[in-house]
């Protein structure tokens, strides 16, 4: 009464046992997918609210917008809040202004026929004077939609 395999003739099998590697497979698919996050992570954004009121109040002194307007030239102009500025400026200006802030929150406004490039330089600018938060403003939200 010896112990029989299931009618083999006693030889070696030359396949390969697949049943411990797809168990492996499913043990690190499943590691895999609780280490990757689930939802993807986008950019935050802040979008400036249109006043409440359309009274042509002034507008507060601790908005910091940082304009970008196309001329004629090939180089654009800057403005912070309404005072020109050249390019070499723009970042000890921001440095100087949000030296002593608590909050560090800047929009950059763009004209829409200048090259995206332009305004990227000027939120570089941003992040070189330690602002925290950047803010764009596009036509809509200027609009007010």
């Amino acid at each position: 009464m010896g112990m029989g395999g299931g009618g083999g003739t006693g030889h070696a099998v030359s396949e390969i046992n697949v049943t411990p590697l797809i168990d492996v497979l499913l043990v690190l698919l499943i590691i895999f997918m609780v280490i990757v996050p689930v939802t993807p992570k986008g950019l935050d954004t802040l979008i400036p609210q249109p006043p409440k009121n359309h009274d042509d109040a002034p507008p507060d002194s601790r908005t910091i917008v940082v304009q970008v307007l196309a001329n004629g030239a090939g180089e654009p102009s800057y403005k912070i809040n309404e005072t020109a500025f050249n390019k070499s400026q723009i970042e000890p200006q921001l440095a100087e202004i949000f030296a002593t802030r608590q909050e560090k929150v800047m929009f950059v406004k763009g004209d829409a026929t200048l090259d995206f490039r332009k305004i990227a330089e000027v939120i570089d600018f941003g992040h070189q004077a330690d602002v925290d938060n950047i803010g764009l403003i596009t036509p809509r939200v200027e609009a007010g939609q």
